[in-house]
């Protein structure tokens, strides 16, 4: 596992038992070791992985990520100005190299989001999405991006 997945799991941890400036250090630790701005309160599923150790993402404190998915390297998850909600990203889902991701979405499961991709609309389930603004190129993927690995 990525040591910083593991300060994140320690910090989150830490926040989940209501020690809120115990879980900030160990959001701090993760942006001085490893650039990467990953906080204890943002809530992620299992088997998270990050691309080259997440150098350069940064991820809103309030996003949900669901369980088996990947964030490379220079990707940045977060709010629009004036949302009130950030995105929220399902199961299964990978997220290619400086992508932008953000406002009042929803990525449903098992998608993958191209390399330098803009999404700031809803995407369906089952998608294979690139560009920007971002297109879809696949519907209906019954293979998940992680069996083929």
């Amino acid at each position: 596992m990525n040591p910083a997945i593991i300060i994140y799991r320690v910090g989150n941890f830490f926040y989940r038992k209501k020690m809120t400036t115990v879980s900030k250090l160990f959001t701090y630790v993760n942006r001085l070791l490893f650039a990467v701005w990953l906080p204890s309160s943002a809530t992620i599923g299992k088997n998270f992985t990050l691309g080259y150790g997440g150098l350069g993402v940064v991820i809103h404190s309030d996003t949900k990520i669901g369980n088996n998915s990947q964030v490379n390297q220079n990707v940045t998850i977060g709010r629009n100005f004036g949302d009130s909600t950030v995105p929220s990203i399902g199961n299964d889902v990978y997220v290619g190299a400086g992508s932008v991701i953000f406002g009042e979405i929803t990525i449903g499961d098992n998608v993958i989001i191209g390399a330098n991709s803009l999404i700031n609309k809803d995407i369906p389930a089952n998608t294979t999405v690139a560009g920007n603004p971002f297109v879809i190129i696949k519907e209906n993927r019954k293979r998940k991006y992680f069996e083929y690995n």
